[in-house]
């Protein structure tokens, strides 16, 4: 047993095997599917599923008993081991590293299920991922390696196309990359740190996207996060999604533009805030605002939903504000072409202002990019502070964005990049309906490859987590703050690497453990009925796994609800 982590195993997988453990081969091509909403109809508005009363009551008990416990366990252990408290504690009149209050959430909540968060691994986290073994004795404060690994299904990688693979087009031009331009680009993109790579790549976006031009960075977080000063200030209005991401947060309180929220895609609630907005004008002076953006995300990656593109366009034309779409989620996944939110719902690209993506999640690469037209991308180059300040992105790492995006837009490979399209829209609704079918409460679009299973108890967390991992399937467990306190979830991240087989195990899983911790709460309101108005009869969808694994596969690919 070691406390650190080992060096990687040498793997003794034929090319073959690493291959398809990297990405499942097509086993029948009955099960892909065109990911698209049919131009006219309206958004459907997802139907929150709500449990029992007495299933939130649990919730915020146990959230008491943790609080009640973890404070008696905090003022004894000050008293008789004060040495495990240095860092909350004064010590020769200097002030502790944190409050007391402000690490407790973290020492006495968080710290009891760390072992289900940040595992480390090694190699492709493809469809199957290898996770080092490990133990703790002493309630996740440290960790003991065993020096061996465990390959497991992967369900929790940001891996939506299945581009993170160690062979295959990609890895071979971004190796000739590295032995022609080297590691790094080194140096800002205002000084030495373009190449013609950087500018090959934002062409690519650009025609991808479908706007005039494009800005590519090295971090995702960052591109919002220093966006928005070089947009707006104190005499412009943002108005935000509450469900936003932290990123959008951040870029929108550095700029020091004044920022009204509406309720999660409440589109009647944003026509309000709209309205008023434009009404009142600027606070005091009631001058009209110098700019008024409304900034959404194309997917919600802690939701699974959509923005309803259709009625913001619609508003956008009505009002004349600036509409801004982060597409991190949604740029490769959604669409029967993968171009985002635009493709899937049919509305071109130029009815967007400003369109951010990253890398991340559906090329297998990192960064961001920012796609707008030309004169608003002119004006970035020479004030954005990512490009003045920020390291440009490696060589290889252009390849790989420039390879992918060429292989999802047929360009290359032939129609690889049309099959892995439509092989994660069948994986994400098969997996969706299969698990509503079963009984729990899923939340949702249909086509979202982000499938949020609601565990609501927090010990429910862990205990879901790790009856997993004996199962060997990797999955994220999320709580709070990063949720509200009473939906803790585990939230499925569904790839084209996986096989219709690896879906049918899942569901296996997923129903064991659900009648194992008593998570079928579903009523059947946002689906899953076995016949048409059983809700309304009272009749909850608790369909066998045998009839879900025989019926799901065909009847996913229809209207669900």
């Amino acid at each position: 047993m070691s406390k650190t982590i080992p060096d990687a195993l040498i793997d003794n997988d034929s090319p073959q095997e690493k291959a398809e453990k990297e990405f499942g081969s097509l086993t029948s091509k009955e099960w892909l599917f065109v990911s698209k909403h049919n131009p006219g109809e309206p958004l459907p508005v997802p139907i929150e599923d709500e449990p029992p009363y007495f299933i939130l009551i649990a919730t915020y008990l146990n959230y008491l008993i943790l609080i009640i416990i973890g404070h008696i366990r905090d003022f004894f252990g000050k008293l008789f081991h004060p040495e495990l408290f240095r860092d909350v504690m004064v010590k020769d009149g200097i002030a502790p590293w944190y409050a007391n209050f402000e690490s407790f959430y973290t020492r006495r909540l968080k710290t009891r299920l760390d072992d289900c968060f940040a595992r480390p691994i090694c190699g492709v986290p493809g469809r199957y991922i290898k996770c080092y073994d490990r133990t703790s004795d002493d309630y996740n404060n440290t960790y003991n390696y065993s020096g061996t690994v465990t390959e497991r299904l992967n369900l929790s990688s940001y891996n939506y196309l299945g581009f993170a693979q160690s062979s295959g087009l990609c890895t071979a031009e971004s190796i000739k990359t590295v032995e022609k331009y080297g590691t790094n680009s080194a140096g800002p993109r205002v000084s030495v740190g373009t190449t013609d790579l950087h500018l090959e790549c934002e062409d690519v976006v650009a025609k991808f996207t479908g706007k005039d031009n494009a800005l590519v960075f090295s971090m995702g977080y960052g591109t919002n996060a220093n966006l928005f000063t070089s947009l707006v200030d104190s005499k412009c209005c943002v108005i935000s999604d509450s469900l936003n991401h932290g990123s959008i947060r951040t870029g929108v309180r550095l700029s020091g533009a004044s920022v009204k929220t509406f309720a999660h895609n409440d589109m009647a609630a944003l026509e309000r805030t709209l309205r008023s907005v434009i009404s009142q004008g600027q606070p005091k002076t009631h001058r009209p605002w110098k700019k008024i953006f409304v900034a959404v995300e194309g997917l919600y990656s802690m939701e699974g939903t959509l923005c309803n593109l259709p009625k913001l366009v619609e508003l956008r034309k009505r009002y004349k504000f600036y509409l801004f779409v982060d597409e991190a989620h949604s740029i490769g996944a959604m669409g029967p072409n993968g171009k985002g939110v635009c493709d899937y719902f049919g509305i071109s690209s130029s009815n967007i202002d400003i369109m951010m993506g990253t890398f991340t999640k559906s090329f297998g690469a990192t960064g961001g990019y920012i796609a707008a037209d030309k004169a608003i991308i002119d004006r970035l180059k020479l004030d954005l502070t990512t490009n003045t300040y920020g390291e440009s992105m490696s060589p290889a790492v252009l390849t790989q964005i420039i390879t992918s995006l060429k292989i999802i837009d047929g360009q290359l490979n032939g129609n690889e990049g049309k099959e892995r399209l439509q092989r994660i829209a069948f994986n994400s609704r098969y997996l969706r309906l299969g698990l509503k079918r079963l009984g729990f409460i899923v939340y949702g679009a249909d086509d979202s490859p982000v499938i949020p299973l609601l565990l609501y108890l927090p010990p429910k967390m862990p205990a879901f987590s790790r009856m997993m991992y004996d199962r060997k399937v990797a999955v994220v467990v999320v709580g709070y703050p990063a949720t509200d306190i009473t939906s803790s979830r585990i939230r499925f991240c569904v790839s084209s690497s996986l096989k219709k087989e690896d879906i049918d195990y899942l569901l296996k899983c997923c129903d064991e453990i659900g009648d194992t911790l008593f998570l079928k709460f579903s009523t059947g309101i946002a689906g899953g009925e076995k016949h048409p108005g059983d809700y309304k009869k009272g009749i909850a969808p608790r369909w066998s796994l045998e009839e879900v694994l025989e019926k799901t596969p065909e009847d996913c690919k229809k209207a669900m609800y």
